[in-house]
């Protein structure tokens, strides 16, 4: 199974917990002609009535200037890499075994199946393990 293999930028921003929330921080960020590949808000249970919202990618002066005016930051404590390929069955747990048999350790995973493809955000928790872990996946077949 090919596989395409890469580190990406996961930038983030609080949003008010309340209707229009995740719109009101999305909106700059199309005004700037972003076309984002992936979204995920959800509430902070640690802070009453916000949350925060996960980009990427953003790409160009304008694009990032309209994330920080939005307040989106790079996220620095979470280094993530995006991992895209044929769907199959069990893909998802091959993906983490193999990360697990190297040792490394999760921060998050979210993934989903479009069609006959799939795409995986990996979430880790230094530079050095998305380094590793972008290395025991490339040649996964």
């Amino acid at each position: 199974m090919d596989l395409l293999v890469e580190m990406v930028d996961v930038w983030a921003a609080p949003i008010q917990d309340k209707p229009g929330g995740l719109a009101g921080v999305l909106a700059p960020l199309r005004e700037a002609g972003a076309d984002l590949q992936f979204i995920i808000a959800r509430r902070t249970p640690e802070t009453r009535d916000t949350g925060v919202v996960f980009v990427t990618p953003l790409r160009g002066d304008r694009e990032i200037r309209a994330a920080a005016a939005a307040g989106f930051n790079v996220t620095h404590k979470l280094h993530s890499i995006r991992v895209m390929g044929h769907d199959r069955p069990g893909i998802a747990v091959r993906l983490a075994q193999k990360l697990a048999d190297a040792g490394i350790n999760l921060h998050g995973f979210s993934a989903s199946v479009i069609g006959t493809q799939f795409v995986a955000y990996i979430g880790l928790d230094s530079l050095e393990d998305a380094t590793r872990a972008a290395a025991v996946l490339e040649p996964l077949t």
